[in-house]
């Protein structure tokens, strides 16, 4: 049965506002902690080959994975906080298309400011979000681990002046500062943002990494999609709710190949040299 949508007018006003909105404790500590697990096996399993994951500074790590990698996926993307916000913003036709996540180690470093694409058109002109990005911490965040720091409001920002459309110049620097909130989230916790807003990871100066799973949503028109390479086999297909699998964007084949990364950010690799 499909549970009640809630209304989620607020968390598009302040999305719409700050570029990021949070709901706290959607899910059980218990399967943040299984996520937790599957996304360690995944990173091991990534890091063992070529192309299994992608730098995005110093220590830091992009993997791209197939929905039946984690046991909650179903649970994820089914939670009626994130099918209500995804129907709000993109409307009823929302694809998924990019589940993967990322891993600040030990000796991570400070990202330069950036957004994850260029602004597409839709946005500039209309002032419309075309897609947005779902982050779920799978361990508590505190200070001395890099946590992920927003510039609200900044989802707007543009001019010729960013390199690749995505890095704002050194002299926006400090209006991104005076801007700046680090972000804390604890397990069972989820966020969505526009990758618009400036952002960035900070220098993780613990022992612990701390991996932070990642859900994109596209709305029609979008072409997020066409950087990943998401896939499921035919058995699990089967065993995914209609609602789920209308939203699902990714071929459906007998046998899942491991992903190649190749959504790289240009500017990354040095970290905030």
């Amino acid at each position: 049965m499909t549970r009640l949508n809630p209304d989620v007018s607020a968390d598009v006003d302040v999305l719409y506002r700050d570029g990021i909105t949070a709901r706290k404790g959607a899910f059980s500590r218990q399967w943040a902690d299984e996520l937790h697990e599957d996304v360690l096996s995944a990173f091991e399993e990534a890091m063992s080959r070529p192309g299994g994951a992608v730098g995005r500074g110093p220590d830091r790590y992009y993997v791209e994975i197939h929905p039946e990698q984690i046991s909650g996926f179903v649970e994820l993307v089914d939670h009626p906080w994130v099918r209500s916000l995804c129907t709000e913003v993109l409307g009823p036709d929302y694809r998924i298309v990019e589940l993967g996540f990322d891993v600040p180690l030990e000796g991570a470093v400070n990202q330069p400011w950036h957004r994850d694409f260029p602004m597409p058109d839709e946005t500039r002109r209309e002032r419309r979000f075309t897609s947005l990005a779902f982050n779920v911490t799978t361990v508590d965040t505190s200070e001395d681990m890099g946590p992920f720091e927003i510039a609200p409001g900044t989802q707007w920002d543009d001019g010729p002046e960013f390199e690749h459309g995505m890095f704002p110049p050194r002299s926006h620097y400090d209006r991104y500062l005076d801007r700046a909130v680090r972000k804390y989230p604890q397990r069972g916790d989820i966020s969505a943002r526009t990758a618009l807003t400036i952002h960035r990871g900070t220098t993780n100066n613990s022992a612990r990494s701390r991996p932070v799973l990642v859900l994109g949503v596209d709305g029609p028109g979008a072409v997020n999609g066409d950087r990943h390479d998401m896939a499921v086999t035919r058995d699990y297909w089967d065993t995914l709710p209609d609602q789920v699998r209308r939203h699902l964007d990714c071929p459906i084949v007998e046998v899942l190949e491991p992903v190649t990364q190749k959504h790289t950010i240009e500017g990354l690799v040095m970290g905030d040299a």
